[in-house]
């Protein structure tokens, strides 16, 4: 299959859009004989197959707590657990993997950032 950004340049927008909900398994499904359209992402986001195949695999051969093992599957989890991070710096420019900080949900990094902006830039005049 074309990745893509191959297949947009020649699709038209209803083909570009097709092709993305073939990504996602679950708009696959017909709901009063209309296709599925999900729009409750602030709650739970669909998956794409890809974060699937991925969860799936990991959950078969990875599962482990990430620096807390000592064990095999725990240096493992670890390891793409960093690997991850590196990716995600370089992707956003880092300029160092250590500034890449994952949380729980969009909700925790909100209250991260208000927190630390408090601190810096409330206060006396």
């Amino acid at each position: 299959m074309a990745t893509w950004i191959q297949a947009k340049k020649t699709m038209d927008l209803k083909q570009q859009m097709e092709m993305v909900r073939r990504d996602f398994p679950i708009l696959g499904q017909m709901i009063h004989g209309k296709p599925l359209v999900y729009l409750d992402n602030a709650a739970t986001t669909q998956k794409p197959q890809a974060v699937i195949r991925a969860d799936t695999a990991y959950y078969e051969t990875q599962n482990a707590n990430v620096h807390r093992g000592v064990h095999s599957l725990s240096e493992v989890a670890t390891s793409l657990y960093e690997d991850a991070r590196k990716t995600v710096a370089g992707f956003l420019n880092a300029s160092s993997p250590s500034e890449i900080v994952f949380t729980r949900s969009t909700t925790e990094s909100i209250n991260l950032v208000a927190n630390v902006m408090g601190r810096t830039d409330v206060g006396p005049n």
